[in-house]
């Protein structure tokens, strides 16, 4: 996905706050691994839900709780993105989107929608709201890894 105007990426992060694929707290919690993530400086208080299969694929990946507009929408367009993916191919798009919140050298090619988040070095507040669902992801990958 190319470097979008402003306008289509305000776009993108609407549409996810507004309509969020992947929020849900799973029926079947045993079969998740969970981890409570929350901000001290805005209303994000959320639970991310990982399921891993055998093969070290994710099959699916959910999230819900409490959230302000730009935690809600990376979230939810980081479990799209991890998704099918095995762990590692996980952890890469990780930490390529951590990289681009941090202006460091980035594929952005991996990121897809997540690249609307390109600009959110310039709002110092706002990098833990973009990136507090990904760290809680990059927690539960690496503790079963």
């Amino acid at each position: 996905m190319p470097i979008l105007d402003n306008n289509t990426m305000r776009a993108i992060i609407m549409e996810h706050y507004s309509h969020p694929n992947n929020k849900k707290t799973p029926d079947n919690l045993y079969e998740y691994q969970t981890i409570h993530m929350s901000s001290d400086n805005c209303i994000d208080d959320i639970n991310i839900y990982l399921k891993v299969l055998n093969n070290n694929r994710i099959s699916e990946c959910f999230w819900d709780g409490v959230a302000c507009t730009i935690s809600t929408a990376s979230t939810d367009i980081m479990c799209d993105l991890v998704k099918e993916k095995t762990k590692d191919e996980a952890l890469e798009i990780i930490d390529n989107y951590l990289k681009m919140i941090h202006e460091e050298p980035f594929d952005e090619e991996l990121l897809d929608e997540a690249i609307v988040f390109i600009n959110t070095s310039k709002q110092a507040a706002r990098i833990r709201c973009a990136t507090i669902g990904w760290n809680g992801l990059k927690e539960l990958i690496d503790e079963k890894k």
